[in-house]
């Protein structure tokens, strides 16, 4: 069995539930998911079987659709809302849409963001939840990603009882980028304590929520044998990178692994290219570390095509 599983992992499971569970309905041990999503997020996680394995970063570079909810007036310890509060504020009724939409346009491009203490970030060899959980404080490593839209989708809901206010949000992003911490960091350029009380992860890998399967959906496929008609390819993964088709001649060198002539394959906007027989992925390849006028395997997929 090879190919790409899209999954919609309901909230209250962990990703590595969704792969242990996959690897009793499937009846096969090599899978494994592309992009964490947290415990109480909902959404699509992308899950890679077989061979597929072997391209799971190229789908956890692809850009991430999100849409979740802000709530304004509270911060918590994880910066959801699961965890406890740790501050709160009355919001004001002077706070306005445009207010929030004028501070929403601010985090659009690339930003630096410092990861909350729950997440799976290592520092100095250890997980950054670890720590909290020890109630230990760390530096955490402030890092770069790239945030392409931050829009609101809803009014913003008073809430009377506990002087909040929240509105609903979509968020299209590049890898490593925290909602959480965007929910967090709105809240404090508008003034307020804040939290991220709801996320869905709508799309990732390239597949959306329209896409993707429940656990209990794939587990009555597999009884009726048809999943293996349901995968999608891992070329699926591929499709970001500039693709090339190779003759017989080319593909006997590919298949062996030989270094190649940079400026046959690449242009100076590339650095990585995919080498396909007959729409089959056979290997990526990259720039060469120390020799600049080649190119040499990244991966090496199906080098066993029948030309």
């Amino acid at each position: 069995m090879e190919g790409i599983l899209p999954i919609w992992k309901e909230a209250g499971m962990t990703s590595h539930d969704v792969v242990y569970k996959l690897r009793k309905i499937l009846k096969t041990k090599k899978i494994g998911h592309s992009g964490t999503l947290d415990p109480a997020v909902d959404g699509v996680l992308p899950v890679a079987v077989g061979k597929a394995t072997k391209v799971i970063e190229y789908m956890v570079d692809s850009d991430k659709v999100y849409k979740g909810e802000v709530t304004l007036g509270i911060a918590t310890s994880t910066e959801d809302a699961t965890g406890d509060v740790i501050d709160r504020k009355a919001v004001e009724e002077s706070l306005d849409e445009k207010t929030v939409d004028d501070v929403l346009a601010t985090f659009v491009g690339e930003i630096s963001q410092t990861p909350p203490y729950y997440s799976a970030v290592k520092v100095n060899g250890k997980r950054l939840y670890e720590y909290a959980r020890e109630g230990k404080e760390v530096e955490r490593p402030t890092r770069k990603v790239t945030v392409k839209e931050f829009k609101r989708l809803s009014g913003l809901r008073i809430n009377e009882e506990n002087k909040t206010v929240s509105f609903s949000f979509e968020v299209l992003c590049g890898k490593g980028t925290y909602v959480r911490t965007l929910a967090v960091d709105a809240g404090s350029k508008l003034g307020y304590p804040a939290h991220m009380s709801q996320l869905t992860r709508e799309a990732s890998g390239g597949f959306t929520g329209n896409e993707a399967l429940t656990l209990d959906q794939v587990r009555l496929l597999m009884e009726e044998g048809m999943v293996e008609d349901t995968l999608f390819p891992l070329e699926h993964a591929l499709k970001n990178l500039d693709a090339y088709e190779l003759s017989e001649e080319e593909y006997e060198l590919v298949r062996h692994g030989s270094r190649l002539p940079k400026n046959q394959y690449l242009n100076d906007t590339q650095d990585k290219i995919v080498f396909m027989l007959k729409g089959q992925a056979v290997a990526i390849y990259g720039e060469h570390p120390t020799k600049e006028e080649l190119i040499k395997p990244i991966k090496v997929l199906k080098n066993e095509l029948q030309v």
